[in-house]
């Protein structure tokens, strides 16, 4: 009878709501807006608003030039993102944007969100894409998703998994822009991650983990 009576479901009710809010990768905002104020010195998970009588358009602006292209790093890739660094309007907003430039064969390498599903759009040029899932029971475990893009093409990368891009055109570039679920997304690049940290990880311990001698680690480590 407890099961079934409107108490029990109301209870029930308000756990899901708030094990959703739990969750959620950003907080819901309070009010219309909640502009930063990078000058505080109060830490909280984001910012603290700026008073809202001295906010003005200027905090929901920035001249970011997304129109132009950028100079790729060494992977053949260049990612500018517009978070609430930039616009300090964002904070509290869950929302991103980033243009990413790719030269012939270069690639966003293998990466993840912490904080964000995104969502990409080609603009210009082919991109072949892909993600994998977590550690789920099989035969879903680690299963991987890509897809070949073309101009006008739009794929999504659930957060959190890791995921990347790839311009399979030898002679041209490529150029996408990708929306972000947070005012802060977060980037992990694996092979940085693991391979680059400072202090670096054992080389015992990742040889163990990736099954290949340690001067192989070390030459990683190197590079």
């Amino acid at each position: 009878q407890m099961a079934s009576s409107p108490s029990f479901l109301l209870l029930a009710a308000l756990l899901a709501l708030v094990s959703w809010q739990a969750v959620a990768s950003d907080p819901g905002p309070l009010q219309d807006f909640c502009v930063a104020d990078m000058q505080s010195p109060v830490r909280v998970n984001g910012f603290v608003c700026k008073n809202p009588m001295e906010v003005n358009a200027d905090d929901f602006f920035k001249a970011a030039a997304l129109d132009k292209p950028r100079v790729t790093n060494k992977v053949g890739s260049n990612v500018t993102l517009i978070n609430v660094m930039q616009i300090a309007g964002l904070n509290t907003l869950g929302i991103s944007i980033a243009r990413i430039d790719y030269a012939p064969l270069g690639q966003n390498p293998p990466h993840t969100h912490p904080r964000a599903t995104e969502i990409l759009t080609v603009l210009e040029g082919t991109l072949y894409v892909g993600f994998v899932t977590s550690n789920l029971p099989a035969p879903a475990r680690n299963k991987f998703f890509s897809k070949v893009l073309n101009k006008g093409d739009v794929f999504v990368f659930p957060v959190g998994l890791i995921h990347f891009q790839f311009n399979p055109n030898p002679h041209q570039p490529a150029v996408a822009i990708a929306a972000l679920s947070s005012q802060n997304p977060g980037a992990i690049t694996i092979a940085n991650a693991v391979f680059g940290s400072d202090p670096p990880i054992s080389d015992d311990v990742l040889a163990k983990a990736f099954q290949v001698e340690k001067n192989t680690i070390d030459w990683l480590q190197n590079n």
